[in-house]
């Protein structure tokens, strides 16, 4: 590396000008500079703030319709060939993307949390899901989807160094308590043999949310997911060599528009708008849009797959949607 010289050029050093501070009339207009420019950078917070918080809503409601769609997906193909097939699907895509916008390769030091963000959002999460569908309703599912906000959150604080306030703790806690209290009621508080797999679920999620939300501060978000589907591509390809002849596969419609959502809609649009919101309002606030999703799933479980709908269900909404507007105001005070 070549040595820089320290010494500072008599050109570059500052000689202050007596006069200009001591006339009252330079310091009233330096005062009135910084007050009109006060409002221009709040208001420019508070757009940036709401388009975010409208980006990572359409991602919340892009993964509602996962689990009705792997439902269906899974009419068509075995598990294990249909997430291969989806990590297939949404990487080809999105290198297409990629290189139609020739986006240089990412620097070495973002490669192990691409690797977090595929191996959580990628490859864990939709894995260990359809594992549980086989023996789970997408009501009873929706149990890991009301402890994510909250799990993600924790993580966020952990690994991105965000503080949230104690009423957005205390706001995010009690939205927690209604999902889980209102999806176990749902489906009749019983545990399955799928709820190991849906508690992984959570765990690989919440750990690729969190990463793919500190990358996104550094690289575009639809970047972030681009490369983690790119990166798990090779892994994709074998798995669907290795599942396809072991599964059996019959082509309905359902399962057709099923694992073309769960590509293009869940893994690389849902996830490309969720990290853009995230790298604008942060992960924490972000992840309690969550809260509503477990609720859109089981709307959408009711009209696409005929499961039946709490009389609660109303009810827990507003109570969730009471949660989420604490959780966002006191996510915009924070941020003041």
């Amino acid at each position: 590396m070549r040595a820089q010289n320290s010494a500072t050029p008599p050109s570059a050093i500052a000689v202050a000008d007596p006069t200009a501070t001591s006339h009252p009339l330079s310091a009233a207009a330096s005062s009135g500079a910084s007050s009109a420019a006060s409002p221009a950078a709040s208001s420019g917070a508070s757009s940036t703030g709401r388009s975010g918080t409208v980006l990572a809503g359409l991602g919340v409601v892009a993964f509602s319709l996962t689990f009705p769609a792997t439902a269906w997906g899974l009419e068509s193909f075995g598990p294990w060939s249909l997430v291969a097939l989806r990590s297939v699907l949404a990487a080809v895509v999105a290198g297409g993307v990629l290189l139609a916008a020739r986006v240089p390769l990412p620097e070495r030091r973002h490669w192990a949390g691409l690797a977090v963000v595929g191996g959580g959002v990628v490859v864990g999460f939709p894995l260990l899901t359809t594992l549980a569908l086989q023996t789970s309703t997408t009501s009873h599912a929706a149990v890991v989807v009301g402890l994510l906000p909250l799990t993600t959150a924790v993580l966020g604080s952990l690994r991105t160094g965000e503080r949230p306030s104690r009423v957005f703790w205390i706001a995010a806690l009690a939205g927690a308590a209604v999902v889980i209290a209102f999806t176990v009621q749902q489906s009749g508080g019983a545990l399955t043999s799928g709820d190991l797999y849906l508690f992984g679920a959570l765990l690989v999620c919440a750990a690729g949310y969190t990463e793919g939300g500190r990358l996104a501060r550094v690289m575009p978000g639809w970047q972030v997911i681009g490369w983690a589907l790119v990166l798990c591509l090779p892994l994709a390809v074998a798995g669907s060599l290795v599942a396809l002849p072991l599964e059996p596969v019959h082509l309905t419609a359902h399962g057709v528009v099923g694992l073309v959502w769960v590509a293009a809609g869940s893994t690389f649009l849902g996830l490309y708008v969720w990290y853009r919101g995230m790298a604008a309002i942060g992960v924490a606030r972000a992840s309690q849009l969550q809260l509503a999703q477990p609720l859109l799933t089981l709307v959408w479980s009711f009209l696409l797959l005929g499961e039946e709908l709490s009389a609660a269900a109303p009810v827990a909404a507003v109570a969730v949607l009471v949660c989420i507007a604490a959780t966002q105001r006191a996510g915009r005070r924070a941020a003041r």
